[in-house]
């Protein structure tokens, strides 16, 4: 336990600074090497977010390293942390172009990956000679992907429509929900969740009263029972939220303290602390919308993709194997320079565009008109009668509720992309 304390130390003392761990090479060897700026928060209140990216990542990498690399080069993750600030961001971005990395990648914060699909498409309009390429796993403002797409951004995850699609579809058969309250953090993606799920549940549902409309800053709340209040005064029967990181597990924490009896629907109640917090209190209450959880691996009895998971958990015992999407995501840039023959980020986007790639979970295509990634989502229970992998240590674990194939979780975009 003293020496992982230690070694995680030196994980985020490196990456604070932009060094390479785990998947590094040196520097010297840079013309060998596919180099991955990491953009994410390695301090501040949701440093355990980014840290269990960045381990993902420099697995994956490191995986994919094993196997030959791409096109006999390796790759290299570079983790930077931008604790979470655009500004931070955009200075870390002028620094990996500055260094000659082409290809960055990010996911949490939509206030982040907003200003780096701008900061990305003025660099490559100033260098078209040297492009550099956005790579998003977790940043789901549905307007990357809308009127704000950009040839130089790709999305990985659902956006939050999508999940909104999926949950609203699913409360629109849950007769005895009449009241919903929805708390979610105040920047863009919060202010999105709030918007569309109001929308969608009128449409769906118009008899449902939302009783509750919260946002509230986000990563400063360290006390949400004055929350936790609202939602038992208004006597919603549901709650729906977007929050991530410590803001989702300070929330159901509050909810778990106070008896707070709702069914909660959200998008990351899944990992990194929220399953600790939520205990014993949240069975069978808790349901989060995703394209993964360990228990899938032995419902489908994805032998291979359990090897995978297995390994990780034990390289990683602080967290577990939960961005499934970041192999996805490496997986379909190996594929994508393996096909245009290059490493180039203007061929290898080109190359990217309606690609289609097969998981052990299903089909997935890069749809060319917007670049979101069009995959299959579950909605799952927390549950004491997991199949075989519980969360955390805790005793539960998730079940699924249903599987929603790829092409119904598509929706239409309005997204004119202009490519170069």
């Amino acid at each position: 336990m003293f020496r992982r304390a230690i070694l995680k130390k030196l994980f985020v003392a490196a990456a604070a600074v932009g060094m390479t761990v785990g998947a590094s090479m040196n520097a010297s060897a840079a013309n060998d090497t596919i180099r991955i700026a990491y953009i994410d928060p390695l301090s501040g209140p949701f440093a355990n977010v980014g840290d269990a990216g960045a381990k993902h990542f420099i697995y994956l990498a490191n995986m994919i390293n094993e196997e030959g690399g791409i096109l006999g080069k390796k790759v290299e993750i570079i983790p930077y942390d931008n604790k979470v600030s655009a500004q931070e961001s955009l200075q870390i971005l002028r620094k990996v172009a500055d260094e000659g990395i082409q290809y960055i990648t990010q996911g949490n914060g939509s206030s982040v990956g907003g200003a780096l699909i701008d900061g990305v498409n003025k660099h490559n309009a100033r260098h078209p000679d040297k492009p550099i390429l956005y790579l998003n796993y977790a940043a789901v403002n549905p307007d990357f992907t809308n009127d704000d797409c950009s040839f130089w951004h790709f999305r990985f995850d659902a956006n939050s429509a999508m999940k909104l699609q999926a949950i609203t579809d699913y409360i629109k058969t849950q007769k005895d929900i009449k009241k919903v309250f929805l708390i979610n953090q105040d920047y863009s993606f919060g202010q999105g969740v709030s918007r569309i799920a109001k929308e969608l549940l009128a449409k769906k549902r118009p008899d449902i009263k939302i009783v509750g409309d919260v946002l509230h800053p986000i990563g400063k709340v360290k006390d949400f029972s004055p929350y936790i209040a609202q939602i038992k005064a208004s006597g919603a029967d549901a709650v729906i939220t977007g929050n991530w990181g410590n803001d989702m597990s300070l929330l159901v924490k509050a909810g778990a303290d106070a008896g707070l009896d709702v069914q909660y629907y959200t998008f990351y109640a899944g990992g990194l602390g929220a399953p600790t917090a939520i205990g014993e209190s949240g069975v069978g209450k808790v349901k989060q919308v995703t394209e993964w959880e360990e228990n899938l691996a032995e419902r489908y009895n994805l032998e291979d993709t359990r090897k995978i998971m297995e390994d990780f958990d034990k390289r990683y015992p602080e967290i577990e194997f939960y961005y499934y999407r970041v192999m996805t995501e490496l997986n379909m840039l190996k594929k994508a320079m393996e096909k245009a023959g290059t490493t180039d980020p203007k061929a290898v986007a080109y190359a990217m565009e309606g690609m289609k790639m097969q998981t052990s979970l299903g089909e997935v295509t890069m749809r060319r008109l917007d670049h979101q990634l069009i995959q299959p989502l579950f909605i799952s229970t927390f549950s004491k009668d997991y199949l075989k992998y519980d969360s955390e240590d805790t005793g539960f674990g998730w079940t699924l509720d249903k599987k929603i194939p790829a092409e119904d979780t598509a929706l239409p975009t309005t997204c004119e992309m202009k490519r170069p």
